[in-house]
């Protein structure tokens, strides 16, 4: 586990060394809703908040330093609390990472997922996404709001996989409170 956590970090410094301004890759942010799109009333609430509030332009907003790794472009696919997940919302998810993925000017694909059928959702992509460019779910456990939401770290540290050289060929993956798993 700390070998898995060590290269995690490699990949990271690496990817943030390697690139040079003119020709940073292009990631683009699909947005689901979830807890890292959520809001509650107050910053010290993180149970009992509304999941699905924020929507992509807001989430890449809050994080200008992506512009420092990648070119980024958002779509909001939904804007939900993930158990309310539905199969046609994935079925039209998948459509639209490989429509993306088949485009020679997008790089890899960040998609912002609830954590509760992130893993189901991740499995059927998995399935029917035909490319070996990298998708990358990441997920938050605090909402946006609180004082100890860490969804912008994580949104930073997805497209930063995502648009690593190294990323590309090794299927889908997460990353979520700096670790990086498949």
């Amino acid at each position: 586990m700390k070998i898995r956590v060590f290269m995690a970090t490699v990949l990271l410094l690496i990817s943030h060394c390697v690139f040079s301004t003119t020709s940073l890759p292009h990631i683009v942010i699909l947005a689901t809703g979830g807890t890292i799109a959520g809001t509650a009333a107050n910053n010290t609430q993180t149970a009992g908040y509304k999941s699905g509030e924020l929507g992509v332009q807001t989430l890449i907003n809050a994080v200008p330093e992506m512009n420092n790794i990648a070119r980024v472009d958002g779509e909001q696919v939904a804007n939900i609390g993930s158990e309310n997940m539905t199969s046609d919302i994935i079925l039209k998810l998948s459509q639209k990472v490989n429509a993306l993925l088949v485009r020679d000017d997008v790089d890899g694909v960040v998609i912002t997922h609830g954590t509760d059928t992130l893993d189901e959702t991740a499995y059927f992509l998995n399935l029917t996404v035909k490319s070996d460019k990298p998708v990358v779910f990441t997920a938050a456990m605090r909402p946006a709001s609180a004082i100890s939401a860490e969804g912008a770290m994580n949104l930073l540290d997805a497209v930063t996989v995502g648009a690593g050289r190294h990323a590309k060929g090794r299927g889908g993956g997460g990353v979520v409170c700096e670790r990086v798993g498949a």
